[in-house]
């Protein structure tokens, strides 16, 4: 049983005013409307090019809407949001008498293994090393740990398989763009869980047969979050090729999504020969 860890590296932005829930359902890529208090949804605002600025997950306390997002993206995300209010009833502040506990509260909606997480007031800095094991465990990249600002697709964390992107809802800032990788199927990379070796490095290239495929993006031990090219790698994995990072061996999990993904990108480029 873990004990309740707050995490330092996590902020909290408010949105308030009249037109809060339509001005975030209009831009974001999951809906805002109608959230009931004790709900957490998972979503982002995208660049108009469909890359992500900042994940986070949503929720309501009162007449408030709060933002859980990585601290290092709250200057940028707060600057982007009030400048594209325009008109609209809404306020949009960092709530830095708030923060983020895990491991207790309500389930985290990317994935039934992750720890539950809740909103409350600030608390003492402390080591966030099992949350971080137990969000790899789960297969949940995290903004500053796996990617950074304007530099991933959504696809390429799972967003649009862990609940992030709602297709049904509506427009978004660069839905456009997200909405055709899913319907071409051109989303190449996604985020895999693998087993390392003890001491390999986040950052480190995962290569195949001595060519790069991908990227570690986080290690816990012997467990990691890799950023690859699935249709690279399962080319290498038929070939028997070895596929390692920093000098070691690297084997990946194979989740229920995989498969499908796989045949969809062949399906694609079948239809384009």
């Amino acid at each position: 049983m873990h004990q309740p860890i707050f995490l330092a590296h996590r902020s909290i932005v408010s949105v308030t005013g009249a037109d809060a829930e339509p001005f975030l359902n209009g831009i974001v890529t999951v809906s805002t409307l109608g959230l009931a208090e004790g709900e957490l949804h998972y979503g982002a605002l995208l660049t108009p090019q469909g890359k992500i600025i900042a994940d986070f997950l949503v929720s309501r306390q009162g007449a408030e809407i709060l933002l859980d997002c990585a601290s290092s993206i709250v200057p940028a995300l707060i600057k982007r949001l009030t400048l594209m209010k325009l008109r609209a009833a809404v306020v949009v502040s960092e709530r830095s008498d708030l923060g983020v506990t895990v491991f207790t509260g309500a389930n985290d909606p990317r994935s039934t293994g992750a720890p539950a997480r809740l909103i409350g007031p600030r608390a003492a800095t402390t080591d966030a090393a099992s949350y971080h094991a137990a969000r790899i465990a789960a297969g949940v990249p995290e903004q500053d740990f796996d990617f950074g600002p304007e530099d991933v697709f959504p696809a390429d964390i799972n967003m649009d398989l862990a609940n992030g992107v709602d297709f049904r809802k509506g427009c978004f800032v660069g839905q456009e763009v997200v909405s055709r990788m899913k319907r071409r199927a051109t989303a190449r990379r996604r985020t895999l869980r693998a087993e390392v070796a003890p001491g390999t490095r986040p950052g480190a290239p995962v290569l195949a047969n001595g060519f790069e495929i991908g990227v570690l993006t986080s290690v816990s031990g012997g467990a990691a979050l890799a950023r690859v090219r699935i249709d690279r790698l399962a080319d290498a994995q038929a070939k028997g090729e070895v596929i390692t990072a920093d000098v070691s061996p690297v084997v990946f999990d194979r989740p229920d999504w995989l498969a499908g993904e796989l045949a969809a990108l062949a399906a694609a480029k079948e239809a384009k020969a």
